[in-house]
Parts: C-alpha cells; structure tokens; sequence
C-alpha cells in the first residue's frame, strides 16, 4: 500500500471527513483490520484565510509549499490539497514535487464524464464558483461545462461556508438556501451538481435533492484510496 499525504485544516472539518473516507474505503477493500497508510499537515486556516481575504495567492502558496514538503520528507507517495478553493495554487505546490499530485477535479471530472454529466452546476465559495481554475480544467479536460449560480446567491453560498460550514455549524435555513440554489442550477440545465467546497457535503447529500449531487470530497478522497491501492 502506498502512502497518502494530505495537506489539510482547510478548514480541519472537511479534512476529518477525508480521513475517515479514506480509511473507511481502504477497509471495505481490503477487510480486517486494514486502513490507510497516511501523513498529514494540517495547516492554520486563518493564515490561509487571510491570504484569500487579501488577494494573496503567492503567500498561500508558499505556506502549503511548505506543507508539500514537509509530506516529501515524511515519504509520502502522493499528495493532495483537501479543499476546493486552494487549488487556485495547485500548480505552484506541486511544481518541482517528484510523487503525483492528485487534482480533486480531475477526480471529479473522471466520474462526471463516466457518467454522462457534461453540464453542471457549482457551488463553492465565490472564489471557486468565480476564478476559472475548476471550470476551466473540466471542460478543457472532460469536456464538461459550468453553470453556477447568480451575485446574490453566489454570496449567500459563500457566508453559509465561512460562518458556518467551517465552524461545524449545521443549520437547517441555511440548507434551503442551497437546495434554493439547487433547484434554480437545474432549471438552468444542470445535470447535476458540484458540492464544490469540501465542507458542503456536512450540510447536502443525496437524500436532500433529486438532482444528482457530486461531492468532491467523497471522489477525491477515493481517487487517493485508489492509487494507494494500485498495483504496479
């Protein structure tokens, strides 16, 4: 089995759900008492959360830079960023990393195309549903296109993330905003939807809404479980 690095505390309650994703799979595969090979660096959120208040994309940067290398030295196999939002600096991370660095989009773009979703909705926090890093990828590599949601919603998405999601806060008004947004990505055409911050799948799965939901989380922690468990 490989090892898995993970870069997290982006914020520390999605990573959790990595962690128990990963093992939980990695169990059901293998059975017994198995569970994953894994080393992380969880950094502090409110260093990177400044750097998106500021627009400082370079100082972010440089803080999981160091937390890649810190997983090189820790001999990790692979390595993944576990947030949405940060891998607006994913190819500066990884630049120079000698082990794969796995993409959470692709991950999702993988199993949207497998599964014929080639227009979907995106919600996230503004800066995922409004720079281009995540749609772009899709449809450059998966032939996929974004829709995402208007001003006003964008902004209520993206507060229900920070004051809420990230703090372990659930609440029920807040989950019919989202199936609000929901609903309205699916009149616009959306196939499906992209749980495109890795806190969102506290608050919506499958059970709350017909339309097909997507969670990044679950695939990019799988898509992890899977190269652990490649056989060479």
């Amino acid at each position: 089995m490989k090892t898995i690095g993970l870069i997290g505390g982006m914020s520390w309650e999605s990573t959790q759900t990595y962690y128990s994703l990963i093992n939980r799979s990695v169990n059901r595969e293998l059975g017994g008492f198995h569970s994953a090979k894994i080393v992380m660096v969880s950094v502090d959120f409110a260093e990177i959360e400044q750097c998106q208040s500021d627009g400082n994309w370079d100082g972010a940067a440089v803080i999981l830079g160091d937390a890649a290398n810190q997983l090189i030295m820790a001999r990790a196999d692979c390595i993944a960023i576990c947030t949405n939002t940060m891998h607006i600096v994913f190819d500066q991370v990884c630049d120079g990393i000698n082990v794969p660095c796995l993409h959470i989009g692709d991950a999702l773009g993988a199993f949207a195309s497998r599964n014929d979703h080639l227009c979907l909705g995106l919600l996230g926090t503004r800066f995922t549903m409004e720079k281009s890093f995540l749609s772009d990828r899709l449809h450059r590599h998966f032939g996929i296109d974004v829709i995402i949601p208007n001003e006003e919603q964008r902004q209520a998405v993206h507060r229900i993330i920070y004051e809420e999601l990230c703090h372990g806060e659930i609440n029920d008004s807040s989950r019919d905003v989202f199936l609000r947004v929901i609903k309205d990505l699916s009149r616009q055409g959306a196939s499906g939807v992209i749980l495109g911050c890795t806190e969102i799948g506290l608050l919506i799965d499958q059970d709350h809404t017909q339309l097909p939901v997507l969670d990044t989380t679950a695939l990019h922690a799988q898509s992890l479980v899977d190269f652990a468990l490649e056989t060479e």
